[in-house]
Parts: C-alpha cells; structure tokens; sequence
C-alpha cells in the first residue's frame, strides 16, 4: 500500500510519550501512530459490527415474520420443523393448512 506523509502538532510533553512508547515496543514513532489510528478504526468498525448484530438478534422475529423465513434464534427456532406454532401466534399447525 502506498504511503502518504502527515504532518501533526502536538506539545512536547505528547512528542515524548509516542517516541518512549514506540521504542518500549521496538517500532518507529511512525509505525506507532499507524497502530494507533488503525486500532482505532478497527474498534469503530467493531461497535458497528456488533450493535448491528444485537438489533438484528433482538429484531429477528419482526424480519422472519415479513419475509416469511424461519427464525435461526429464539423461541421460534426452538420448535421443531412442522411443529405446532406459538401458542398465540396466529399461525394455523400444518394439518390444519
């Protein structure tokens, strides 16, 4: 990949810590910062990843229900293929279909 120069200010006492961190780990101030800014990024990308894996799991049933699919989680996916529904549901058992 390519690399492309960026230029930060930051006060002197900040300077130091990048350059004793980066050497405590054996890298460059530069390969450092690139760490940083890329965990960074990757833990955003994971929030995401995650809150849209909790509102799909808390939402499933909403989405089997409109697209007529079959829950993988949950009550539903608890029962057995062709057993009686929910009780409540408003799901007719298959021999009465």
């Amino acid at each position: 990949m390519a690399k492309t120069q960026l230029n930060v200010r930051v006060d002197e006492a900040t300077a130091e810590a990048a350059r004793r961190r980066a050497q405590q780990r054996g890298v460059s101030v530069n390969r450092y910062i690139e760490e940083l800014v890329q965990r960074d990024a990757g833990e955003a990308g994971r929030t995401f990843v995650d809150a849209a894996a909790d509102f799909m799991k808390q939402y499933e049933s909403v989405f089997a229900e409109e697209f007529r699919a079959e829950p993988t989680h949950g009550p539903a996916a608890d029962r057995s293929p062709g057993a009686d529904p929910a009780p409540g549901s408003g799901a007719r058992p298959e021999a009465a279909r």
